[in-house]
Protein backbone atom coordinates (compact mmCIF):
# COMPACT_ATOMS: atom_id res chain seq x y z
CA UNK A 1 0.00 0.00 0.00
CA UNK A 2 2.95 2.53 0.74
CA UNK A 3 4.20 2.51 -2.77
CA UNK A 4 8.08 1.87 -1.81
CA UNK A 5 10.42 -0.65 -2.12
CA UNK A 6 10.94 -2.74 0.56
CA UNK A 7 14.46 0.58 1.49
CA UNK A 8 12.16 2.56 1.98
CA UNK A 9 12.79 5.56 -0.49
CA UNK A 10 10.90 7.52 -2.46
CA UNK A 11 10.53 5.46 -6.03
CA UNK A 12 11.10 7.44 -9.37
CA UNK A 13 7.93 7.12 -11.88
CA UNK A 14 9.86 4.20 -13.48
CA UNK A 15 10.32 2.29 -10.46
CA UNK A 16 6.24 3.02 -9.65
CA UNK A 17 5.50 1.50 -13.05
CA UNK A 18 7.68 -1.33 -12.74
CA UNK A 19 6.39 -2.04 -9.04
CA UNK A 20 2.71 -1.68 -10.58
CA UNK A 21 3.98 -4.38 -13.40
CA UNK A 22 4.83 -6.79 -10.66
CA UNK A 23 1.35 -6.53 -8.99
CA UNK A 24 -0.82 -6.97 -12.00
CA UNK A 25 1.54 -9.83 -12.87
CA UNK A 26 1.19 -11.27 -9.41
CA UNK A 27 -2.87 -10.44 -10.20
CA UNK A 28 -3.39 -12.07 -13.21
CA UNK A 29 -1.37 -15.23 -11.91
CA UNK A 30 -3.30 -15.55 -8.42
CA UNK A 31 -6.77 -14.96 -10.86
CA UNK A 32 -5.37 -18.04 -13.06
CA UNK A 33 -4.11 -20.53 -10.49
CA UNK A 34 -4.40 -19.03 -7.12
CA UNK A 35 -2.19 -19.02 -4.36
CA UNK A 36 0.20 -21.83 -5.77
CA UNK A 37 0.38 -20.55 -9.31
CA UNK A 38 1.97 -16.93 -7.68
CA UNK A 39 5.50 -17.74 -7.78
CA UNK A 40 8.30 -14.90 -7.79
CA UNK A 41 9.87 -16.60 -10.45
CA UNK A 42 6.63 -16.48 -12.65
CA UNK A 43 5.55 -13.28 -11.56
CA UNK A 44 8.99 -11.95 -12.85
CA UNK A 45 8.89 -13.47 -16.14
CA UNK A 46 5.01 -12.60 -16.69
CA UNK A 47 6.08 -9.10 -16.22
CA UNK A 48 9.30 -9.30 -18.22
CA UNK A 49 11.54 -8.52 -15.37
CA UNK A 50 14.72 -10.20 -13.49
CA UNK A 51 13.51 -12.32 -10.22
CA UNK A 52 16.09 -9.69 -8.77
CA UNK A 53 14.07 -6.85 -9.43
CA UNK A 54 10.76 -9.02 -7.82
CA UNK A 55 12.80 -8.87 -4.77
CA UNK A 56 13.57 -5.59 -4.55
CA UNK A 57 10.68 -4.58 -4.51
CA UNK A 58 8.65 -7.27 -2.52
CA UNK A 59 10.16 -9.48 0.19
CA UNK A 60 8.41 -12.66 0.27
CA UNK A 61 5.34 -13.83 -2.19
CA UNK A 62 2.81 -13.09 0.47
CA UNK A 63 4.04 -9.27 0.82
CA UNK A 64 3.29 -8.85 -2.83
CA UNK A 65 -0.08 -10.40 -2.62
CA UNK A 66 -1.05 -8.23 0.27
CA UNK A 67 -0.10 -5.35 -1.97
CA UNK A 68 -2.41 -6.84 -4.59
CA UNK A 69 -5.52 -7.10 -2.07
CA UNK A 70 -4.15 -3.16 -1.86
CA UNK A 71 -5.23 -2.78 -4.77
CA UNK A 72 -8.26 -4.78 -5.47
CA UNK A 73 -9.58 -3.22 -2.10
CA UNK A 74 -9.20 0.48 -3.49
CA UNK A 75 -10.80 -0.78 -6.56
CA UNK A 76 -13.57 -2.49 -5.11
CA UNK A 77 -14.26 0.70 -2.84
CA UNK A 78 -13.08 3.03 -5.07
CA UNK A 79 -16.57 5.06 -5.51
CA UNK A 80 -17.87 4.83 -1.76
CA UNK A 81 -17.49 8.40 -1.19
CA UNK A 82 -19.86 9.50 -4.10
CA UNK A 83 -22.02 7.08 -3.29
CA UNK A 84 -22.33 7.33 0.61
CA UNK A 85 -24.80 10.56 1.03
CA UNK A 86 -27.59 8.43 0.87
CA UNK A 87 -29.42 6.04 2.73
CA UNK A 88 -29.05 5.14 6.39
CA UNK A 89 -25.72 3.74 7.99
CA UNK A 90 -27.19 0.06 7.56
CA UNK A 91 -28.35 0.67 3.88
CA UNK A 92 -24.89 2.02 3.36
CA UNK A 93 -22.78 -0.32 4.95
CA UNK A 94 -24.66 -3.50 3.77
CA UNK A 95 -24.38 -1.94 0.32
CA UNK A 96 -20.22 -1.80 0.84
CA UNK A 97 -20.44 -5.44 2.22
CA UNK A 98 -22.48 -6.58 -0.54
CA UNK A 99 -20.21 -5.09 -3.14
CA UNK A 100 -17.39 -6.80 -1.48
CA UNK A 101 -18.73 -10.00 -1.70
CA UNK A 102 -19.86 -9.59 -4.92
CA UNK A 103 -16.74 -9.12 -6.41
CA UNK A 104 -14.68 -11.29 -4.14
CA UNK A 105 -17.02 -14.15 -5.30
CA UNK A 106 -16.77 -12.88 -8.69
CA UNK A 107 -13.60 -13.50 -8.56
CA UNK A 108 -12.84 -16.49 -6.18
CA UNK A 109 -9.68 -17.75 -7.15
CA UNK A 110 -8.08 -14.51 -6.40
CA UNK A 111 -9.44 -13.69 -3.85
CA UNK A 112 -8.61 -16.98 -2.13
CA UNK A 113 -5.32 -16.05 -2.88
CA UNK A 114 -5.34 -12.87 -1.16
CA UNK A 115 -6.72 -14.70 2.02
CA UNK A 116 -4.22 -16.95 1.93
CA UNK A 117 -1.54 -14.49 2.38
CA UNK A 118 -3.57 -11.75 4.50
CA UNK A 119 -3.50 -14.25 6.81
CA UNK A 120 -0.05 -15.50 6.61
CA UNK A 121 1.97 -16.56 9.67
CA UNK A 122 5.47 -14.39 8.32
CA UNK A 123 5.51 -11.44 10.60
CA UNK A 124 7.67 -9.90 8.01
CA UNK A 125 4.31 -8.54 6.20
CA UNK A 126 2.73 -7.86 9.48
CA UNK A 127 3.26 -3.89 8.23
CA UNK A 128 1.68 -3.95 5.13
CA UNK A 129 -1.07 -6.14 6.58
CA UNK A 130 -1.93 -3.36 9.48
CA UNK A 131 -2.24 -1.10 6.53
CA UNK A 132 -4.65 -2.56 4.49
CA UNK A 133 -6.46 -3.73 7.62
CA UNK A 134 -6.51 0.17 8.65
CA UNK A 135 -7.81 0.76 4.86
CA UNK A 136 -10.46 -1.53 5.63
CA UNK A 137 -11.84 0.02 8.50
CA UNK A 138 -11.63 3.37 7.04
CA UNK A 139 -14.18 2.54 4.05
CA UNK A 140 -16.40 1.08 7.04
CA UNK A 141 -16.05 4.20 8.63
CA UNK A 142 -17.05 5.96 5.52
CA UNK A 143 -19.79 3.87 4.87
CA UNK A 144 -21.20 4.25 8.51
CA UNK A 145 -20.78 7.92 8.47
CA UNK A 146 -22.48 8.54 12.08
CA UNK A 147 -21.40 8.86 15.56
CA UNK A 148 -22.12 5.52 16.98
CA UNK A 149 -22.18 4.03 20.47
CA UNK A 150 -17.84 2.29 21.01
CA UNK A 151 -18.09 2.87 17.12
CA UNK A 152 -13.99 1.49 17.00
CA UNK A 153 -15.59 -1.60 18.52
CA UNK A 154 -17.80 -1.43 15.86
CA UNK A 155 -15.72 -1.26 13.30
CA UNK A 156 -13.24 -3.59 14.21
CA UNK A 157 -15.49 -6.69 14.62
CA UNK A 158 -16.83 -5.63 11.25
CA UNK A 159 -13.43 -5.91 9.60
CA UNK A 160 -13.08 -9.38 11.37
CA UNK A 161 -16.65 -10.16 10.38
CA UNK A 162 -15.94 -9.30 6.63
CA UNK A 163 -12.63 -11.30 6.74
CA UNK A 164 -14.49 -14.31 7.89
CA UNK A 165 -17.15 -13.60 4.77
CA UNK A 166 -14.50 -14.12 2.68
CA UNK A 167 -13.19 -17.43 3.91
CA UNK A 168 -16.31 -18.51 3.98
CA UNK A 169 -16.72 -17.96 0.39
CA UNK A 170 -13.67 -19.25 -0.95
CA UNK A 171 -12.16 -22.02 1.65
CA UNK A 172 -15.15 -23.16 2.39
CA UNK A 173 -17.26 -22.81 -0.83
CA UNK A 174 -20.07 -20.97 0.67
CA UNK A 175 -22.85 -19.71 -1.87
CA UNK A 176 -22.46 -15.73 -2.46
CA UNK A 177 -25.79 -15.42 -1.56
CA UNK A 178 -25.93 -16.87 1.91
CA UNK A 179 -22.63 -14.72 2.48
CA UNK A 180 -24.38 -12.14 1.08
CA UNK A 181 -27.12 -12.43 3.60
CA UNK A 182 -24.64 -12.58 6.38
CA UNK A 183 -23.56 -9.52 5.71
CA UNK A 184 -26.17 -8.11 4.89
CA UNK A 185 -27.47 -9.53 8.74
CA UNK A 186 -24.35 -8.41 10.30
CA UNK A 187 -24.86 -4.56 9.25
CA UNK A 188 -28.02 -4.50 10.68
CA UNK A 189 -27.45 -6.21 13.77
CA UNK A 190 -24.31 -3.97 14.70
CA UNK A 191 -24.90 -0.55 13.17
CA UNK A 192 -28.78 -0.27 13.87
CA UNK A 193 -28.44 -1.84 17.57
CA UNK A 194 -25.15 0.83 18.23
CA UNK A 195 -27.15 3.54 16.49
CA UNK A 196 -30.26 3.21 18.56
CA UNK A 197 -28.12 2.55 21.97
CA UNK A 198 -26.22 5.89 20.66
CA UNK A 199 -26.61 9.12 22.47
Amino acid sequence: MRGGTVTGRTPSKDQQARRSRLVEAARELALEGGYAAVTMHDVADRAEAGRATVYRYFASKDHLLIEVAAVWARETTADLDARAVGGTPVERLAELLERIVEVAAAERTLTSAIIQAVTSSDPAVDPERTELFLFVRDRLATAIGEPLLERDDVELVLGHLLLSALVSLTALGRPAEEVRTMVRTAARLMVGRAAVSGP
